[in-house]
């Protein structure tokens, strides 16, 4: 009589199993770490970015008083009939916008560096909270310092002051493009800080084991 066949026992080497089961989890299975790095949910990131905004719509009266005070005036002068450039070669008007832009330029640096700074992972609500605000604190840094400068009503000015009696006139930002000097600034600034510095997403479909470069994904060889 012959004895029974008995399975032969596998080797003690041979590689497990556990790591192809879990590469072959459903797609739609996250691993549990993913879920606890993820960032705030949306409601909390547009919070966020509704503080973004009041905050540097704030930063825009900053804006206006440094406009204000830093811009060069442009002096007038009136006779019986009109009211002239006291000034006709004068650069003052174009000094007003340079001033306004460089002003919006470092604040946008700036805030985008802060925001940065409070809050590295981004997220979409917070680009569009950084870049709406911006605009909106240039427009508030616009009006705020056309407010505090010298009178706007030119023809009651120069009937208060006499003829012939020099005068500034009020803060004018004829190119209105300057406007988005503090959005483009603050949005540049941000991405390019998240992108060199900003946290990275981990795999969530690392490889089981062996080396990534066999294409028979088989362990990794001398």
């Amino acid at each position: 009589m012959t004895a029974p066949l008995t399975p032969s026992q596998p080797p003690h080497d041979q590689p497990s199993h556990d790591a192809w089961q879990q590469a072959a989890q459903p797609s739609g299975a996250v691993p549990t770490s993913a879920h606890e790095e993820d960032g705030p949910g949306m409601k909390t990131e547009v919070r966020q970015a509704a503080v973004i905004m009041v905050a540097m719509a704030v930063c825009g009266v900053l804006l206006g008083l440094l406009w204000m005070w830093l811009a060069p005036r442009v002096p007038l002068i009136a006779n019986n009939e009109a009211v002239y450039l006291y000034d006709t070669e004068g650069e003052q008007a174009i000094g007003v916008d340079g001033t306004f832009t460089l002003l919006a330029l470092a604040f946008g640096a700036v805030s985008g560096a802060v925001v940065f700074l409070l809050r590295k992972r981004g997220g979409i609500p917070l680009v569009v909270g950084l870049t709406a605000g911006g605009l909106l604190a240039a427009v508030v840094g616009w009006r705020f310092g056309i407010f505090l400068g010298p009178e706007t009503d030119v023809v009651a000015h120069a009937k208060s002051v006499g003829k012939g009696v020099a005068f500034d006139a009020p803060l004018e930002l004829k190119a209105k493009g300057a406007l988005l000097a503090w959005p483009v600034a603050a949005l540049l600034v941000h991405l390019g800080l998240t992108a060199l510095f900003g946290p990275r997403d981990p795999d969530p479909y690392p490889l089981p084991y062996g080396d990534p470069d066999r294409a028979d994904g088989g362990p990794a060889g001398n």
